[in-house]
């Protein structure tokens, strides 16, 4: 069972990924199933595609797009898959749909994705958590290091181009390498801003 241009892949673990444990307890963070901020993006390949050559292989855990697991109300108000549902909890993943793949223990971006780690504001004249359009690179990729930019360096990047990931409890923005404007270097005295609620509990 092979794709000729997709991945296969399945959930590792529910569709939705809305609930924390809190004291104890199990709390339920969104009930709306159009919402995408709380669709699980892990998943499991099941199958790679004939026609592409990746360095995903079967069994690998990677991190897809939000859509992908996610449901909808169609035109007569009934809960319907996405267009990627294929069967029996399968679903298709196009290469522009994944974003990080891990085949050992460690994450590793795919295509000209990276990830960044916002920073806590230190400014207290302003009203607001963390630093605009800063960040710390957390995962690279070979764009980014071609242009000596590393894991570990502050860089600046075009405001609007993060978009929220949690990876391993861990608040994250992933943006394409083109949204990288500057390098700051290893700036001393930076806290990375990470918020309570993103932990598993």
């Amino acid at each position: 069972m092979n794709s000729i241009y997709d991945f296969i892949v399945e959930p590792i673990g529910d569709r939705y990924d809305n609930i924390k444990t809190v004291g104890g307890k199990d709390l339920i963070l969104n009930t709306k199933v159009e919402s995408w901020k709380f669709v699980n993006r892990l998943a499991k390949v099941i199958a790679v595609p004939i026609a592409l050559h990746t360095s995903i292989k079967i069994g690998d855990t990677i991190v897809v797009h939000q859509n992908i697991f996610r449901r909808f109300y169609n035109m007569k108000g009934e809960q319907s898959n996405s267009r990627s549902y294929f069967k029996d909890n399968l679903y298709f993943a196009s290469v522009d749909q994944i974003y990080l793949y891990k085949n050992n223990t460690t994450w590793k971006s795919f295509g000209d994705r990276c990830f960044i780690v916002p920073l806590k504001n230190s400014d207290s004249l302003r009203n607001r958590k963390e630093q605009p359009s800063i960040g710390i690179v957390k995962i690279g990729n070979s764009v980014l290091e071609a242009s000596n930019i590393n894991k570990g360096d502050t860089i600046g990047f075009i405001p609007g181009a993060e978009w929220e990931f949690i990876i391993d409890d861990q608040r994250l923005y992933c943006m394409k390498s083109n949204d990288i404007v500057i390098k700051y270097g290893n700036k001393e005295n930076q806290e990375e801003y990470n918020p309570s609620w993103t932990s598993s509990g």
